[in-house]
C-alpha cells in the first residue's frame, strides 16, 4: 500500500526545517528531472542546480545555502544526500520474500527460531542454525550446521551460508552470495598442492549489506571478520582472514587477498585488488583500478589505476613506458660525464 506525507510529517520525524509548505501530501522521490507534483526531490550535485527552477517536483531538498533559490516547498539539510536516503526509507514499502515458513523448507527440530521468522520455498537448514527474530530467509537458500542470523535480517533467494557463519542484526545479504566457504589455503610440496583445512569462520558484523554474487571466505585458523555498518558491493572476492573495519565501503569487482586488514571508514572503488598480509589504515580512499600491494598507513587518498586516454594517446604512452630502460640508462650514463667533469 503507498504511504502518502506531509512535507511537514517528514521534517518532524527526521528533524529538519521545512519552508514554503502547504496542505500537499507526497507519494515518493524522484529526480529533479523526472519528478511530478506528488514526489519529493534533492539536490546534492550543484551540476544540476539549475534544474532547480524547472522541476516539477512538488518539494526538494536542499542545503541551507541553497534555499534562496527555491521557489515552492523544501527540506532544508547539511547532507541532503543523506536526507534523501532516510526519505526514500519512510516511502518504501519492501516486497516480502516470504511469508510464514514454506510447507517445502527443510527446518531441523534443533533449529531455534525467533518470532516472527519468514522461510520460503526450497530452503534448507542445517542442524543448530539460530535465527533471530523477523528474520527472512529467501526461497532455495542452503544455511549448514550451526550458523547464527541476527534479528530483522535478510537473506535474499540462493544463497549459501557455510557451517558456523556468525551474521548480526540487520544483516542483508543478496542473492547468490556465498559466505564462508574454503579460503584459498593450499601448500606445495614439490609442485603438488596439498589443501590446509579451513577451520576458522566468519563474523558479519550488525547493520552490514552484501551485494549479490560476492564471496566471503572462511579463515583458515582464526576468523574472517566483517565489520559494523559496512557495505559490500556485488561480485566482491573477501578471501580467508580477513578483517574489514566498521563503517568500510567495498564497491564491485573488488578483489582482497587473503589476511589482509583494512581500517574503518576506508572506501575502496570498484576494481581494486589488494595484495594479501597487508594493513591498510583508517579512512583510506583508493580509487578505481589500483594495485594495492604494500600497507598504508595515513588517511588519504590513493590512486595507481590508468585514467583511459584515446587510442591513439594510449599508444604513444605505451611506446614511451617500452622506452623507459633505455632512456634510464641513458640518464646515468649522462650523469656520470658530468660527475667526471665536473670533477
Amino acid at each position: 500500500m503507498a504511504k502518502h506525507f506531509s512535507l511537514q510529517h517528514i521534517a518532524e520525524q527526521l528533524g529538519l526545517e521545512a519552508i514554503n509548505t502547504t496542505d500537499a501530501v507526497y507519494t515518493g522521490v524522484d529526480t529533479l528531472a523526472n519528478a511530478t507534483s506528488g514526489y519529493i526531490s534533492f539536490l546534492t550535485n550543484v551540476k544540476y542546480k539549475s534544474q532547480l527552477n524547472t522541476t516539477n517536483a512538488g518539494a526538494v531538498i536542499v542545503h541551507p545555502d541553497y534555499k534562496d533559490q527555491v521557489n515552492g516547498p523544501a527540506l532544508l539539510s547539511d547532507n541532503p544526500h543523506a536526507t534523501f536516503a532516510r526519505v526514500a526509507q519512510l516511502f518504501y514499502v519492501p516486497v516480502p520474500l516470504a511469508s510464514g515458513i514454506a510447507a517445502s523448507a527443510v527446518v531441523p527440530e534443533s533449529v531455534s527460531l525467533g518470532q516472527n521468522v519468514n522461510i520460503g520455498h526450497n530452503v534448507v537448514l542445517g542442524e543448530n542454525v539460530v535465527l533471530g527474530d523477523g528474520v527472512t530467509i529467501g526461497a532455495n537458500t542452503v544455511i549448514q550446521n550451526n550458523v547464527s542470523i541476527g534479528s530483522n535480517s535478510i537473506i535474499h533467494p540462493n544463497v549459501t551460508l557455510y557451517r558456523e557463519v556468525q551474521l548480526g542484526n540487520n544483516v542483508v545479504v543478496h542473492s547468490q552470495t556465498v559466505i564462508g566457504a574454503d579460503g584459498f589455503g593450499f601448500a606445495n610440496d614439490k609442485g603438488t598442492w596439498i589443501p590446509v583445512p579451513q577451520i576458522g569462520s566468519v563474523i558479519v558484523g550488525d547493520d552490514t549489506s552484501i551485494g549479490a554474487s560476492s564471496s566471503i571466505d572462511r579463515g583458515a585458523l582464526d576468523d574472517t571478520v566483517i565489520g559494523k555498518n559496512c557495505i559490500i558491493d556485488n561480485q566482491v572476492q573477501i578471501g580467508h582472514n580477513c578483517k574489514i573495519g566498521d563503517h568500510s565501503c567495498i564497491c564491485g569487482f573488488v578483489g582482497i587477498a587473503g589476511s589482509t586488514t583494512i581500517g574503518k571508514y576506508v572506501v575502496i572503488a570498484g576494481g581494486v585488488g589488494i595484495n594479501g598480509h597487508i594493513t591498510i589504515c583508517d579512512k583510506v580512499q583508493v580509487t578505481g583500478f589500483s594495485m594495492v600491494v604494500q600497507d598504508i598507513t595515513e588517511p588519504g587518498v590513493y590512486s595507481s589505476g590508468q585514467p583511459a586516454l584515446t587510442n591513439r594517446e594510449w599508444r604513444k604512452v605505451s611506446v614511451r613506458g617500452r622506452q623507459l630502460p633505455s632512456l634510464f640508462d641513458r640518464v646515468k650514463q649522462l650523469e656520470k660525464q658530468l660527475e667526471k667533469q665536473n670533477n
